[in-house]
């Protein structure tokens, strides 16, 4: 069966979340999943959990770098490197070990920051292996990532706490 592609975007809450959800579904029938995160710190809830259940293979960044607006050039420059490797090694084992899904979070986010290519991400999804689920998280996916997509989901924001100076709260955002 061909694999399709998916996106979760949108400024709203879940997107991280869908594709968590649907991480576990995969696996839960006996799908092999590979959950690649991007941006991010690599130590949210949900990671930890992933990483707890059997078919599920974790990467993230081993290095934090924060916040892009706060970084130096020479950070930024090491970040896109790393961010550009994370992209390729998550690429290579879909392929090598034969993963049934490939998950890709955050990595509009780390498309529109300039940490990963956009071009190589389109090439990707134009030549990836055939058998292979994919899912692209992240806010404004460009035009080009849409017309590759066979879902998109847009997660919108109505009300959030955060606009009332709520912070993120452990185990609900992270």
């Amino acid at each position: 069966m061909k694999g399709l592609i998916h996106l979760y975007c949108g400024d709203g809450k879940g997107k991280t979340t869908a594709a968590t959800g649907l991480a576990v579904r995969a696996a839960g029938a006996g799908k092999k999943v590979l959950f690649t995160q991007f941006l991010k710190r690599g130590d949210s809830a949900e990671i930890q959990s992933l990483g707890l259940i059997p078919g599920v293979r974790v990467l993230v960044c081993q290095k934090p770098y924060g916040f892009i607006w706060t970084m130096s050039e020479e950070e930024k420059a090491a970040a896109r490197r790393d961010f550009s490797a994370l992209f390729e090694e998550a690429c290579r084992l879909a392929a090598e070990e034969k993963y049934d899904l490939l998950i890709l979070d955050e990595i509009m986010g780390a498309i529109s920051c300039d940490m990963v290519a956009q071009e190589a991400v389109l090439d990707y999804l134009a030549n990836r292996p055939e058998h292979l689920e994919l899912v692209l998280t992240g806010r404004d996916p460009s035009q080009a990532l849409q017309d590759a997509a066979d879902y998109i989901t847009e997660m919108r924001k109505i009300k959030h706490p955060f606009d009332q100076g709520i912070p993120a709260r452990e185990g609900i955002e992270y």
